[in-house]
């Protein structure tokens, strides 16, 4: 039977979830998701499994299908074990809150060690924090300015940055995907 609702849905708001071959998403945040010419052009190219569909068919002149709402890879793509150092990831690794006061609003970075002393631009010495904190401690180590950490700084594996990452949704979650975007999450009795 045809969802009327989703079959009137723009083709742009039906993107596919991508699991790796062995069905777990590439990515939690961004979430691992492909928009609809993609995942069709790798049906076709036999590159994907389809798992789950959307509601909504597509057609040319000599075919038609259900547009795949879920795909898995065919091959296994070896996920990287040590992310790259990025302003994003180092936001994710702190879950998007301020490692002095824990406010998540105006997000920025911060150097425990500052530039101006030394201090390296890397996963050991950069925490995030709000702008009236980091205002707050300026080139000034932590300790001098009654400042105190809330986590220490580590560099995060790909695992962990997946783990926050499932703390942060996205807007959008098709019913399709929930199966396996929490597929590891202790089940309720």
């Amino acid at each position: 039977m045809i969802n009327f609702a989703e079959q009137n849905h723009s083709l742009e708001k039906c993107p596919a979830l991508v699991l790796n071959a062995d069905y777990r998403p590439l990515s939690y945040y961004p979430l691992s998701l492909w928009n609809w010419q993609d995942s069709v052009k790798s049906v076709f190219l036999d590159r994907v499994t389809i798992v789950s569909s959307y509601d909504r068919l597509i057609r040319s002149p000599s075919f038609n299908m259900k547009l795949p709402s879920v795909i898995a890879l065919k091959n296994f793509i070896i996920p990287q074990t040590n992310p790259n150092f990025t302003r994003f990831n180092v936001f994710l690794r702190d879950r998007f809150t301020c490692q002095y006061c824990g406010s998540g609003e105006e997000l920025t970075f911060d150097h425990l060690l500052p530039r101006s002393k030394g201090g390296q631009t890397n996963w050991d010495n950069v925490v995030t924090a709000c702008s009236d904190c980091n205002v707050k401690k300026g080139g000034r180590l932590i300790q001098h300015c009654g400042m105190t950490l809330n986590h220490e700084p580590f560099q995060p594996s790909t695992e962990d940055l997946h783990k926050n990452g499932k703390n942060f949704p996205p807007n959008f979650l098709h019913k399709s995907w929930i199966d396996y975007l929490y597929w590891d999450v202790e089940l309720e009795a």
